[in-house]
């Protein structure tokens, strides 16, 4: 039995009414969404979430475009191994996007979509084949190192560093996405909502992925990905002629105005959104305007 037949989402189906495809990924369940026709679009999701946040996107796009959201290998509804069989660190996580539209065998330019980790990951796919993506959409991420002097924030640090504590708060008691349902919404969010974002993460095995993306951020020339961050942060600069959305929610207690700004500053012609009344989870806080913006974006820079 996978992990994933104890995951039940009857709670939240009338929220996430999709039908599930999965690709074989070394052996690994690699679970997707893909909906609709048209140019594709590519969605990348972050840390604690999977595809079900971007389920308002996928409705409002997948009459007019190719709407794809995948689950990272330990999220969402994709298996979760040990680290025994699956190496948790972002250079993976870019493989196996590149494994992932290599298997879809796209005709057209890919649209990507980015939030929180998917900014490192989908921007550092998008330096391998530049030539491959026609727009990007932004929603509070990074994909450089952090502006200025700013550090992680208290949790994120206490995650990363202290193992012997982060291993029973996040395995255990799975309080890294708990505490996510409550700071990363500045509106709060339902009941339904609630089940759906935290249910792939159910039981101690299910949440290592959780773990392990918080241990993987690069801070010294020492860790796993710095060089790949590094790299990344240095030649953003190629990507500057494909057109860009930012849509970033202002009470972000990771991505705060200072990255924002530091968006801007690499890419002056991005189209900018913000809003006073979202935080981290932009697309949870403002579902109806952002999905507008994205559409209109899209539309307005259509490749016919």
């Amino acid at each position: 039995m996978s992990n994933n037949d104890r995951i039940d989402i009857s709670v939240f189906r009338h929220l996430y009414p999709f039908k599930s495809h999965y690709m074989d990924l070394n052996g690994l369940k690699y679970h997707f969404l893909d909906e609709g026709a048209g140019e594709p679009v590519v969605m990348i999701h972050g840390n604690p979430t999977w595809s079900f946040y971007y389920r308002n996107l996928i409705i409002k796009l997948s009459p007019h475009f190719r709407a794809i959201a995948v689950d990272h290998i330990g999220c969402g509804l994709s298996d979760k191994p040990g680290t025994d069989r699956y190496n948790y660190i972002l250079k993976n996580r870019v493989d196996d996007i590149e494994a992932f539209i290599d298997f879809l065998e796209l005709q057209d330019k890919i649209i990507l979509i980015l939030h929180d980790w998917g900014g490192m990951i989908g921007i550092a796919y998008a330096l391998r084949f530049p030539e491959k993506i026609s727009r990007i959409v932004i929603m509070n991420t990074a994909s450089f190192f952090p502006p200025g002097k700013k550090k992680l924030p208290l949790r994120l640090r206490l995650a990363r560093n202290f193992r012997l504590l982060a291993t029973p708060a996040v395995l255990g008691f799975n309080l890294f996405a708990y505490s996510a349902l409550y700071m990363a919404t500045h509106k709060g969010l339902s009941k339904d909502v609630k089940s759906g974002l935290t249910a792939p993460y159910n039981c101690w095995k299910n949440r290592i992925a959780t773990l392990k993306f918080v241990q993987d951020i690069p801070v010294t020339e020492k860790d796993t990905s710095y060089s790949l961050v590094k790299s990344t942060d240095e030649n953003l600069d190629k990507l500057s002629g494909i057109p860009m959305l930012i849509c970033w929610g202002k009470h972000d207690f990771v991505f705060n105005a200072s990255y924002l700004a530091e968006w801007q500053r690499r890419f002056p012609d991005a189209e900018v959104h913000t809003f006073s009344n979202a935080g981290h989870y932009v697309l949870e806080d403002e579902p109806e305007k952002v999905c507008m913006l994205v559409k209109d974006f899209l539309n307005r820079h259509s490749l016919s």
